[in-house]
């Protein structure tokens, strides 16, 4: 939303809008001169000609009921961004995990190329200082969000697609529901544009057999993909591989944040740029330059050799690519902090949590971040900790609140600890605690 508003400013617009609390995020948009109002009330609607919502916000909204009493046209976040998109040619990044670091690193490709996009991201980019920027090129670069199945307002020239899993069942019910989905929305590239999928997910290659549209794939390793990773190196000092265009060999791309599957995101933005006619060195080089983007394996500080770095992850998938990454840096333990998000996702997929930590030395829980749901009777974090328990031979460790997580580390951990915060909510603050107290017992010796 966010994202949205700054864009729309940037048009020349009066952008108004209201949040639960004034926040770092609104205080930003203020700068920029957006009117931001700490609470929801009917009169902070004043002269507004449209009305942008999104899924967060229930239909019982003051805002909301008034500006449908009025006669306001009230629009989802999804159809705002579908109108910005049809500006310009749209760039649409979905799949269940990736799209904000994919995104994010097609966003830097095509800026640092000369190509001028306008940009929207779910997380900070450094590059453009902030999560969106108007450009005045061809390209529109988004996210494009399943979640809720806003994606499917979306009429993108190019998609890409990093994969298919069971999230946001919530939403869909059942898997079935997902890839029904996510079908539709293949089925909307146009004859001149392209899909670009990642055959290493299962489902998508399950879908491709039978898919009519202009596509081309890439996959990590030796898959019959159009693109392909090879020669991959991980370490603490390199994550790089070579990229082959059938059996022709393009080059090396080279990526400053750890992960295989960081790797799979910057091949997709590689497929992006080479169809957009921008030469592999270029995306290459762009690349290389690619720090990270908000709350993805974002570093948060370091403190007698401790390092703590914060990650989105929050899917069962999510965790075990992030951890395995994490191995990658270690020189001690991997210590993963992980605030389960949402009831329903903890009731659904709670069993699979269990198997997602094999690759933490220490395993820290604490409380559900409810995201506005309401408790399901039975289901706490406890249940993932049993999971954990069963399939994982590590130490895990319950602590309800982020300040027993503070309050523990600070005693428990160790020069050369990785530790990393996981998780939708706002575990980060965790993270960010840690480090200022580590300062503090450190100076003070």
């Amino acid at each position: 939303m966010n994202g949205i508003a700054g864009i729309m400013l940037e048009l020349g617009y009066k952008v108004t809008g209201s949040d639960l609390k004034t926040t770092a995020v609104t205080e930003r948009l203020e700068a920029l001169g957006v009117t931001c109002y700490a609470g929801h009330a009917e009169v902070n609607l004043g002269a507004a000609d449209l009305v942008v919502s999104s899924t967060a916000i229930p239909a019982t909204n003051v805002e909301l009921v008034a500006a449908k009493k009025k006669g306001l046209p009230v629009i989802h976040r999804g159809e705002m961004l579908a109108r910005l998109m049809n500006r310009q040619k749209g760039i649409a990044i979905a799949g269940s995990h990736g799209k904000t670091t994919t995104t994010s690193m097609i966003a830097l490709v095509f800026e640092m190329n000369g190509l001028d996009p306008t940009i929207i991201i779910g997380g900070e980019l450094p590059e453009i200082s902030g999560n969106a920027k108007l450009g005045r090129g061809e390209y529109l670069i988004a996210e494009a969000d399943e979640s809720d199945g806003s994606f499917l307002k979306l009429e993108p020239f190019i998609e890409v697609i990093t994969n298919i899993e069971d999230d946001h069942l919530d939403y869909y019910k059942n898997v079935e529901n997902i890839i029904t989905a996510f079908r539709r929305f293949m089925d909307k590239v146009p004859d001149e544009g392209l899909a670009v999928m990642c055959l290493d997910n299962p489902t998508i290659s399950r879908l491709l057999p039978k898919y009519d549209r202009p596509f081309q794939t890439y996959a990590v390793g030796q898959q019959k993909a159009d693109y392909t990773l090879r020669n991959l190196r991980l370490n603490d000092s390199s994550t790089a591989g070579d990229v082959y265009y059938k059996e022709d060999y393009l080059g090396c791309i080279e990526i400053s944040i750890p992960g295989r599957h960081n790797l799979s995101n910057a091949l997709a933005a590689v497929v992006v740029g080479m169809f957009a006619g921008i030469p592999f060195s270029g995306i290459a080089a762009a690349l290389k330059k690619f720090k990270g983007a908000g709350r993805r394996f974002q570093y948060l500080g370091e403190v007698r050799g401790i390092k703590v770095i914060d990650d989105y992850a929050h899917h069962p998938s999510e965790i075990k690519a992030t951890l395995k990454a994490a191995q990658q840096l270690k020189k001690g333990r991997v210590v993963g902090v992980f605030q389960p998000h949402r009831y329903t996702r903890t009731l659904l997929l709670g069993k699979r949590f269990g198997a997602a930590f094999s690759d933490a030395d220490l395993i820290i829980v604490s409380d559900i971040y409810s995201a506005g749901e309401q408790p399901i009777i039975g289901v706490t974090a406890r249940n993932i900790v049993s999971e954990i328990e069963k399939n994982v031979d590590r130490e895990v460790i319950y602590l309800s609140t982020r300040q027993e997580i503070v309050d523990y580390l600070a005693k428990a951990a160790r020069p050369g600890d990785l530790i990393l915060t996981l998780g939708a909510g706002d575990i980060w603050r965790a993270g960010v605690e840690l480090v200022k107290r580590l300062k503090e017992n450190y100076d003070a010796g």
